[in-house]
């Protein structure tokens, strides 16, 4: 359990990366907005255009990136929605036994699906033909467009993300089921819960 629990911590740092790159992710895509409004507004009243679809373009790419990293984040920090009725007066150990059921049963499927399902849209994006060789990437329609490829990559990347947050969380779950755990990792998997089965 020992190892197991030490993978889990990779999966977690690399999760808070994710989350940290998708935070400040936040602060740019105002500022290109910000930046956007600005530059139209402004060309309105010089008579000249001063801004492009291109921006638009990596305003909502990067928008999308930032939502994209946020799914492992926020599993690993137990803030995504969920009707709790009963949940929340549960004990650690229950909650475990929940979560790590909901997990094996409903997310890893989940993000295996989404894997399976979004590799080959990606791989056409990229531009693969029939014969297995690549082509010119798709491109977005508009003038000043930018590539889909990268941005429809990201969807692939995001399950993946959250496959590996979804192990750990298992991992995590499963640790305090069998008692390998600490009070404090306790806390992290059910925040809020009565004291501990015993």
């Amino acid at each position: 359990m020992n190892l197991l629990l030490r993978f889990s911590s990779g999966i977690d740092r690399l999760t808070e990366v994710a989350g940290t790159i998708a935070r400040y992710l936040v602060l740019v895509v105002i500022g290109i907005g910000f930046l956007n409004v600005v530059a139209r507004y402004s060309g309105r009243f010089v008579g000249m255009r001063l801004t492009s679809n291109l921006w638009l373009e990596i305003q909502w790419y990067l928008y999308s990136v930032m939502f994209f990293l946020g799914f492992s984040y926020i599993l690993k920090h137990n803030v995504n929605v969920r009707i709790d009725v009963f949940y929340a007066n549960w004990s650690p150990k229950r909650r475990a036994w929940v979560d790590l059921i909901g997990t094996l049963l409903f997310l890893i499927p989940f993000c295996l699906l989404g894997i399976y399902a979004t590799i080959n849209p990606v791989l056409l994006s990229w531009g693969r033909l029939a014969d297995g060789s690549f082509g010119t990437w798709e491109i977005s329609p508009d003038p000043d467009g930018l590539p889909r490829a990268p941005i429809k990559s990201m969807i692939t990347v995001a399950f993946g993300l959250l496959l590996l947050a979804a192990f750990s969380h298992a991992i995590k779950c499963a640790a305090i089921i069998t008692g390998h755990t600490t009070q404090a990792a306790e806390a992290e998997i059910a925040p809020n819960a009565p004291p501990a089965e015993t």
